[in-house]
């Protein structure tokens, strides 16, 4: 295994901070979907208030059930079947799961569930797009090679995990292919929801943002 491979890091990781403003401060109820093994619940929970907890791989649970704090309840379950309490989050978050759901199923489900008001923040991986992804897969590709050598460099040193890879990490379901890309998404979440925002991350994800009207 070579140095480079030994010192990738978590690109989920590296956007939490960017969720976690989204989320609104008064936030008393939030919904992640797809939270593997617990890690971005734990870090919302640490804000106060309740968090549910959903994936529906029994090995995730079972990680999260091990590491989250009290106010983190964890459920196994399928976002698209499990009975979510109508109007009772004031923000639902996912880290990397949205591509592995149909958009059209999934986001009238997170819609019911969210209250007036509330907040959807999601990242998620997209598609390729070679008529429009090419300038940031560059950029992203150097990024890459910088961010590798200077977090290990910041690791090493010990100041702090700089975005190093959870014992997990290997053991999450990584959909390879994803179906969409970011301009589909854009299409299929405006159409469903009026105001929603998508766009392109440096580092093969999309951000999605919708606030729920009052």
């Amino acid at each position: 295994m070579s140095w480079v491979t030994r010192n990738l890091w978590d690109h989920n990781a590296f956007y939490h901070r960017l969720l976690l403003r989204r989320i609104p401060a008064s936030a008393t109820r939030v919904l992640d979907v797809g939270c593997g093994a617990g890690v971005f619940a734990s870090k919302v929970a640490a804000r106060g208030g309740r968090v549910d907890a959903i994936d529906r791989s029994e090995v995730m649970i079972a990680q999260a059930r091990r590491t989250v704090p009290v106010n983190v309840t964890c459920i196994l379950g399928d976002i698209l079947t499990e009975p979510l309490p109508a109007g009772s989050y004031d923000a639902i978050v996912s880290v990397t799961a949205l591509h592995h759901l149909p958009l059209p199923q999934v986001l009238p489900i997170l819609d019911r569930a969210l209250r007036p008001g509330g907040v959807l923040v999601a990242i998620a991986l997209p598609k390729f797009d070679p008529v429009r992804d090419i300038p940031v897969e560059l950029a992203a590709f150097l990024a890459q090679r910088v961010g590798t050598l200077t977090f290990a460099a910041l690791r090493t040193i010990g100041r702090g995990s700089w975005y190093a890879r959870e014992s997990t990490h290997d053991e999450m379901p990584v959909l390879l292919d994803p179906p969409l890309t970011t301009h589909q998404v854009r299409e299929q979440a405006t159409a469903l929801l009026s105001g929603a925002r998508v766009r392109r991350l440096l580092f093969w994800r999309y951000l999605l943002v919708w606030n729920k009207p009052d």
